[in-house]
């Protein structure tokens, strides 16, 4: 049975070609050709990254990490000890280290926007991913339906040749009672017991 993207648009999304968006005329497509529409979509996102934006999922990588967070609790740890114990030898940021807390500041200023980029990237790439699982959900959704079209046109066909056969084998029977009934029931017909 060949199909097209219009009698399938049609059938099973009840719409007009027109109306179709482009994942659903991709998706209709790609099931016309019989070809697959998965495809991996972290390859192609990786591809083609600035300078800026790998450096920014870099940051965003080691800013949440356990490593960064270990690495500064340690750097924290020093400059908070070191500071309170020099403070009568020249201790450069006496307590309350408000050079510390500069540093802290500064750091967040730069570290906040980085991170958000990473994380708007994300959103974009985690948008194309659900596009993608809807093309993907919508062509598997599709396949099922065609096979319970294939199914219901195999029952049918089954019904109707069970329904020829069943014909074909009443015709047998009455033909068989019809020479019993012919011979005045002296003898039976072969396989056949007479009633009493």
């Amino acid at each position: 049975m060949s199909r097209t993207v219009e009698d399938m648009a049609q059938r099973w999304l009840s719409r007009p070609p027109e109306g179709l968006s482009g994942p659903e005329h991709r998706v209709l497509e790609s099931s016309v050709t019989r070809r697959p529409i998965a495809r991996d979509t972290g390859g192609d996102y990786g591809t083609g990254l600035t300078f800026g934006q790998r450096l920014a999922d870099a940051v965003a990588r080691f800013g949440g990490s356990w490593p960064f967070i270990l690495w500064f609790g340690a750097f924290m740890l020093l400059w908070t000890v070191g500071n309170t114990w020099l403070p009568g030898r020249g201790a450069f940021d006496p307590y309350p280290f408000i050079f510390l807390n500069l540093i802290l500041s500064m750091l967040a200023a730069i570290q906040a926007p980085v991170i958000m980029m990473s994380q708007n990237r994300q959103a974009q790439r985690d948008r194309i991913d659900a596009a993608h699982d809807y093309e993907v959900n919508l062509k598997a959704a599709l396949e099922i339906m065609a096979l319970h079209e294939k199914l219901d046109e195999l029952r049918h066909s089954e019904l109707l040749a069970m329904r020829d056969d069943i014909a074909r084998i009443a015709g047998q029977l009455d033909e068989l009672l019809r020479r019993v009934d012919g011979d005045g029931g002296a003898r039976p017909a072969q396989g056949l017991r007479p009633d009493g």
